[in-house]
């Protein structure tokens, strides 16, 4: 509870000053509301540390083998950053930046499942 408390501060805090700066040194603004986030993301990466470690946990009390919840893991990463890739371009005024990011993250997201498909269809095709 205590994080979340320091990521609301934070983020609120920056958020109010940003739009403050944003009014006389546009760039200055932006900044400083990247420099925000990269602290949240900072403050938060203990939570993802932990849920890891569950995941991890989780997977060995199933017995599920390491290359079928990985690759469900680094998608769910590469959707994370490619959000907040494309959110920090539509800030900046790159609309269009932002839409290929998440074109690109989509195309990467589903290179990071090919192994995880393609086991799905050799257990398929060894069943019949």
């Amino acid at each position: 509870m205590d994080s979340v408390l320091k990521v609301v501060a934070v983020a609120v805090t920056a958020a109010v000053c940003a739009v403050v700066v944003k009014q006389d040194a546009k760039g200055i603004g932006m900044v400083l509301a990247m420099a925000a986030g990269a602290l949240v993301l900072g403050l938060s990466l203990g939570a993802v540390e932990s849920v890891r470690a569950l995941m991890d946990d989780l997977t060995a009390m199933a017995g599920l083998a390491p290359a079928i919840v990985d690759p469900v893991v680094k998608t769910v990463g590469i959707a994370i950053l490619t959000r907040i890739a494309a959110e920090v371009c539509r800030d900046a005024g790159e609309g269009g930046l932002a839409a290929f990011t998440e074109t690109a993250g989509a195309a990467m997201a589903l290179l990071v499942t090919l192994p995880l498909l393609r086991s799905v269809l050799d257990t398929l095709t060894g069943l019949l």
